[in-house]
Formats: C-alpha cells, structure tokens, sequence
C-alpha cells in the first residue's frame, strides 16, 4: 500500500489530534492514594463510567475488540480511512497502517482481553476513556496488565480520525528519534502482519 503523503498526515494531525489533560481527567479526588507521583490514576472504576449514545458504545465495542485481538475487517471500519494511530511504540497514518498494528495482535499474544473501561469524557466528536488491558505474550505466556488512557476524536460521520494511546500522564511530542522510530513500525509492521489490503 502506498504510504501517506507526509503533508496530508501532519494536516490530519493538525485537524484532529486531542491533546487531553489527563491529571484533570483522571485524578482521584476519592481516594488520593491510589494517583501516580503525576498525579493521574488511570486504573478505569466502571461504575463511575459516563453514560454515551449507542454510536459511541459501537465505537468503544469495535476499538476495544480489536485491542482483544479481533483482527476484524468490521471492527476496523470505525476509523477513516485516513486516520492516525499514536501510541508509545507506533505512529500510524493510514487505516491500512493501523490495521498492522491490530493483525499483529494474535500472532504475538497468547491472549488480550480487556478487563475493564471507564469513560472520562464524552462529546459528539471525541471519546475518552481508561483502559485495563491483560497482555499474554507467546512463549512467556506471562500476563501483564496494562492501564492507558485511551482518545478518540471523530469526524462528522462517525468514524475515528485520531487514535491515542497514552501509558502515562505524558503527550507525544511528535519529534526527534522517538517519532522517527514509531513512523518506521506504523510504515513496516504491515509486511509482516499483512492485513487484508483492501482495508
């Protein structure tokens, strides 16, 4: 697939990247012990969860399978076709990119499950929620648990443009060795995940 034009990716990125707080989006006032020095707790409480429409709850259920590892053609429906994945280790700029990222899922984990999500923010154009996600890496076969913050932005029919995977209370800076590193993943994992090209 051919890559995307590195002026159209940072016009995507300019339109629609959400740069959350995420102190103010996730600090535990209830329980204070249970924030990082940051002061951010992204370990998701489901009862506290904000309501959101059907729409959103389909989104949420797409992103969250393929974080399972669906490697679902449907489930990657949800994003445009132009889109950005962003993540400590990727930098993805196209749907098919993404799909990389996702395909790759059941070939390098036993298993991934979601075991839990809470949503922070909810608007017509952006979801955000807490995630606890239990990777389970073939040969170890050892499972670790792994809580993130995950944004979504979405355009005006529906489908995400942006994706965002944050591990920490720290934004990307899109610049430097780091951003050159995650564009080679999000540009070569796909030779060796091979999603389907028609994606």
């Amino acid at each position: 697939m051919p890559s995307q034009d590195p002026s159209h990716a940072q016009a995507l990125q300019d339109e629609y990247e959400i740069r959350p707080d995420p102190v103010a989006l996730t600090h535990n006032n209830d329980d204070p012990s249970q924030n990082a020095e940051s002061g951010v707790d992204y370990e998701p409480y489901p009862e506290k969860s904000l309501p959101i429409s059907a729409e959103h709850d389909k989104i949420l259920k797409a992103i969250t399978s393929l974080y399972s590892g669906s490697a679902s053609k449907e489930d990657m429906e949800v994003y445009a076709h132009d889109a950005i994945y962003d993540d400590p280790w990727s930098y993805c700029d196209t749907r098919y990119k993404i799909a990389g990222q996702w395909y790759g899922i059941p070939k390098i984990m036993a298993s991934s499950k979601t075991l839990a999500t809470e949503i922070v923010s909810d608007k017509p154009t952006e979801i955000i929620y807490k995630q606890k996600q239990e990777y389970k890496p073939r040969p170890l076969y050892v499972s670790k648990e792994v809580n993130s913050l995950v944004t979504l932005t979405l355009d005006g029919e529906g489908k995400v443009r942006y994706h965002k995977d944050q591990w920490n209370e720290k934004d990307y800076s899109h610049s430097g060795l780091g951003k050159i590193m995650k564009e080679l993943n999000g540009d070569h994992l796909t030779k060796i995940t091979q999603p389907p090209k028609d994606l």
